[in-house]
């Protein structure tokens, strides 16, 4: 049976097998350099027609460009297939298996023929779910293994032959506890069967991943988003695609999965950043923001916007030279029944007003005598008579002013509410000193939500094909319908764990959030097993589980690394607190990797102080860490999505006490204690939370 790990010095390259494979990877860079190069070398002059398709053109090639950017310290290719029988049409009247380099680009030679297929095409996947069950004809499956970019080892799983031990993969494992300094990595070497299943999902479907912390819900939904560009990039290129995150940190710390997979098209946002009508200055309670959230807003902004709307009772009146064209009042009002009938949006009404208005006028020229066109309609729908109607019976609706008036007026909601918000929760929503305008109102995170969906009210959002929504369980009811509208003819993925909800609106259910999502049946897939968090760590952090989402199964890993959780007492009170800090922080600071020092958001300013004191140098969450800094301070708001080889927990229950209610806090402290992927230190001065065991 071959070693699983090869590590040995090559002799030479056509005789040694590691040899070989290195020699292969520097054909492939060669390769790759030279597709790079022919397209550099395109000459435009002579193609493009106007300056415009030169443009459009020299765009297409700048993107395939770097597209093509070969990264140095990102392997080429991490895994091969030898398959038992020839699969491609080339190959095909031979008798012998083909093999098939897998990678992160599809790299061709000068003939044209694959050096490295792309992990994306339907030859690969066969490197991600073939088992010794199933073997989906694959004779071996190699595993490489990287230093620096440089090949160092590589690791053979014969598939089909019964008498080699099925046992876990090293590089495998490697790999996944590989210390990381920078952005997130991608997982493309390591993604397992079941997330393998979710990334290549069908792009007509939504999918809901809820996912323990540590088994690789984000970075499933970013390979997803590349696996669909991959399979349908002319559908998504023509409808667009998105990534949506709960901050700009998080956003940062992505944002490089997608381009080292040769993808670059992606639009990332906030839900605020989506919802950005207005500049933010004012802040929300936690009840009135939750009202403000409340899926019952959608219905009071339609009543809202739809109360100017009024039945005509008097009729119009067109004069066009010396004759008089009337339509009486009863026909406006059918005209003006049948567009609120048909509840087509708001704005799309108001606009087909006057043209029903003006056909009403032709129907009666016609009936004169007179043979009117298509202009004579269009001169008549702008006459000041039809204008006036219109604009008694279908005021125009600005979505600032509305919501405005919405929070200033108490009279104007409460009929809007009627029936659908109590007096205290009208109350709630009230502004205490009325702002004398929408342009110095201020407007909160929420309220932008509500002019979000008052503008959809009166002309539909464009939609896009397909919208990534991460962190999704911290969603309002009423953010879930801003995301679902930007995808309503599109299909979504949305990642959560309903045990990491830290909003005082935290969704409930993912069916709940589905159907304000408006993708009621949406498939819901659950990830339990994870790959990051060791074993010892997830099982502590898990027994805040009853307390925050009873419902959810206590995630298990892979991992079993002994001695990665600490738990420190500092008996000297809070005065020493700081110190022992510090002393975890160098302590972490001495092992590879990233370090993450998470605290209460209180206690941040003190702690970023004493490590500036102590000569320590840190950065805030988002910023790429460097050989020279590898320290990220992050207050507890922010840790959610991020993750770090080691992390340095101050105060649990400061983390807690710091948020509006006990089950939020615990579910905030939960976070923290599962963005650890090699060591978690807790220190403490006051007692831990009950729900941990306390002490």
């Amino acid at each position: 049976m071959h070693s699983p790990t090869s590590t040995e010095a090559p002799t030479a390259a056509t005789t040694d097998p590691l040899g070989r494979e290195r020699a292969h990877l520097a054909a492939s860079r060669a390769a790759l350099t030279a597709m790079r190069e022919d397209v550099e070398a395109l000459d435009l002059r002579d193609v493009a027609g106007t300056w415009v398709s030169a443009q459009v053109l020299q765009k297409q090639i700048d993107e395939r460009i770097k597209a093509l950017a070969d990264l140095a310290h990102t392997p080429l290719f991490f895994g091969r297939l030898d398959y038992l029988h020839a699969i491609s049409e080339a190959e095909s009247e031979g008798s012998g298996g083909e093999r098939f380099y897998i990678g992160r680009r599809h790299v061709h030679d000068a003939d044209g023929d694959p050096m490295v297929i792309d992990w994306r095409a339907p030859v690969s996947q066969p490197f991600y779910r073939a088992s010794r069950t199933e073997p989906m004809d694959v004779a071996k499956r190699r595993r490489f293994g990287y230093t620096g970019g440089e090949l160092t080892a590589y690791e053979d799983e014969n598939l089909s032959d019964p008498d080699e031990a099925d046992t876990r993969s090293a590089l495998l494992a490697a790999e996944i506890e590989k210390p990381r300094v920078g952005p997130m990595r991608d997982i493309v070497a390591t993604i397992q069967p079941e997330q393998d299943e979710i990334v290549r999902a069908d792009v007509t479907g939504t999918i809901c991943v809820q996912g323990a912390p540590g088994t690789g819900k984000t970075a499933v939904g970013l390979h997803r988003v590349a696996y669909l560009l991959y399979a349908h990039r002319e559908r998504l290129a023509r409808t667009g695609t998105l990534v949506v995150g709960p901050n700009r940190s998080f956003l940062q710390y992505i944002e490089q999965v997608l381009p080292a997979l040769g993808e670059l098209d992606v639009a990332q946002a906030t839900v605020q950043e989506l919802v950005g009508h207005v500049e933010i200055r004012g802040t929300d309670s936690a009840e009135t923001a939750r009202i403000k959230g409340d899926a019952r807003m959608a219905r009071v902004l339609r009543n809202a916007v739809r109360a100017g709307i009024a039945l005509p009772t008097e009729p119009c009146v067109v004069v066009r030279g010396s004759r008089r064209w009337r339509v009486p009042a009863y026909e406006l009002e059918e005209i003006v029944r049948e567009l609120m009938d048909r509840e087509i949006r708001y704005g799309a009404a108001l606009e087909a007003l006057p043209q029903r208005i003006a056909h009403a006028v032709l129907v009666k020229m016609e009936q004169g005598g007179e043979a009117p066109d298509d202009r004579v309609q269009d001169a008549v729908a702008r006459n000041a008579a039809v204008k006036a109607t219109v604009k008694a019976c279908w005021p125009a609706v600005d979505p600032v002013k509305l919501v405005h008036r919405l929070l200033s007026d108490a009279a104007f909601l409460a009929a809007a509410a009627d029936g659908l918000l109590d007096a205290d929760e009208q109350a709630a929503l009230l502004w205490a000193k009325p702002p004398r305008s929408a342009r110095t109102a201020p407007w909160s995170a929420a309220d932008a939500v509500l002019i979000d969906e008052a503008a959809d009210l009166v002309h539909r959002t464009p939609s896009l094909g397909h919208v990534v929504v991460d962190e999704a369980q911290d969603l309002s009811p009423m953010q879930y319908r801003a995301v679902g509208r930007r995808c309503t003819t599109g299909s979504a993925t949305v990642l959560g764990d309903l045990a990491q909800g830290t909003t005082p609106w935290a969704t409930g259910s993912w069916q709940e959030a589905l159907h304000h999502l408006g993708k009621d049946g949406a498939h819901i897939e659950e990830l339990t097993q994870g790959f990051r968090v060791p074993g010892e760590v997830i099982a502590y952090a898990s027994r805040l589980l009853p307390a925050i989402a009873p419902g959810l199964a206590p995630a298990t890993s892979v991992r079993d690394l002994p001695g990665s959780l600490a738990l420190r007492h500092v008996p000297d009170g809070p005065d020493r607190l700081d110190d022992a800090v510090l002393d975890a922080c160098r302590e972490a600071l001495r092992h590879e990797g990233s370090v993450g020092l998470i605290a209460a958001d209180a206690r941040v300013p003190a702690l970023a102080a004493a490590l500036t004191a102590a000569g320590l140098p840190h950065l805030d969450p988002g910023t790429e860490t460097t050989a020279d800094a590898r320290l990220t301070l992050v207050p507890a708001s922010l840790a959610k999505g991020l993750e770090y080889d080691h992390v340095v927990l101050d105060e649990p229950t400061a983390i807690v006490t710091g948020e509006p209610d006990h089950r939020t806090g615990l579910r905030r402290l939960y976070v923290c204690l599962t963005r650890a992927v090699s060591g978690l230190t807790v220190l403490h001065a006051d007692p831990l939370p009950a729900e941990l065991g306390g002490s």
